[in-house]
């Protein structure tokens, strides 16, 4: 057998002990000097740098069992991770595995489980809360947006586990958050602008609202207050970076005014360093309409 094929029949991975059948000590600690072979866990290597799944499967090697997943890693799995964190989160196997700097080992006796792309995982409504408890209010409610955005559960399975982690650390947040989740939001910046507007008190605006311009081309707003005349997006500096994006924006913008809109740009620093100042913006701009019709 080949070193590939000891780490193909592994799922990417292989321990120390599985590689010493096809080469020395020696020859190990060599290929781990040069890179040809990297470390995922303590005495569990691979080919190259793992993924997720594979830094799953030497979770399984090191357990001698299957890693169920949860938390943020579960999250991943249904794809409605919003915090992007690289520690791997699993429910203790019941085996010596203490925490490290890239693990965390989770007790949730009782946790209802669903395989996902082949593998256990907390279920998705479950998750969907147990991370949302965790977090500050605008993620939280970007966790919520998100898993009802990638369909990996509905508002009432969500409800359902609220319930069923009643009483734990921050569960009364999410359950005042999940009346406002919605699956429209596409980013999580989305719902942490919505969540502005909620909380000062804007009228709701459509999510994804969609308008023909004068020449018959769709475009599509992130918010928008069709009585008022007045849309919102929500503009990355990602996004802006890239010419193509830059240009799109501004003829995107172009054909809205000639519709007769007006195109209020949202940025990170008016969500989380200047929310009041947004809210009075959206106000000023409902209310000068208001006036005017």
């Amino acid at each position: 057998m080949s070193v590939e094929e000891v780490f193909q029949a592994n799922g990417g991975v292989a321990t120390a002990e599985q590689l010493r059948t096809v080469m020395s000590r020696r020859a190990l600690a060599y290929h781990l000097k040069t890179g040809a072979i990297v470390r995922v866990w303590r005495g569990v290597y691979a080919p190259n740098a793992p993924d997720l799944f594979a830094r799953l499967a030497g979770l399984d090697l090191v357990a001698a069992e299957r890693i169920v997943a949860c938390m943020g890693t579960a999250a991943a799995l249904y794809g409605f991770d919003t915090e992007g964190r690289s520690k791997v989160h699993i429910l203790d196997p019941g085996v010596r595995m203490r925490p490290t700097a890239g693990l965390m080992v989770h007790q949730r006796v009782g946790a209802p489980l669903q395989r996902v792309r082949g593998r256990l995982a907390t279920a998705p409504a479950w998750t969907a809360v147990e991370v949302a408890r965790t977090l500050r209010r605008p993620r939280a409610l970007a966790t919520l947006d998100a898993a009802l955005h990638c369909g990996a559960c509905t508002r009432e399975e969500i409800s359902a586990a609220i319930e069923e982690q009643k009483g734990r650390r921050g569960i009364v947040k999410v359950r005042e958050l999940v009346v406002h989740a919605d699956g429209r939001a596409e980013s999580a910046m989305e719902s942490e602008a919505r969540l502005v507007m909620i909380d000062g008190g804007v009228p709701l605006p459509d999510l994804q609202f969609e308008i023909v311009d004068l020449c018959g081309e769709l475009w599509r707003v992130d918010f928008a207050w069709p009585e008022s005349m007045l849309v919102a997006e929500y503009d990355s500096a990602e996004w802006h970076a890239n010419p193509d994006a830059f240009k799109h924006d501004r003829r995107k913008t172009a054909r809205l005014q000639e519709c007769g809109y007006t195109v209020l740009p949202i940025v990170s620093d008016d969500v989380r360093r200047y929310p009041a100042a947004l809210v009075a913006r959206i106000f000023n701009h409902l209310d000068r309409q208001a006036l005017a019709s």
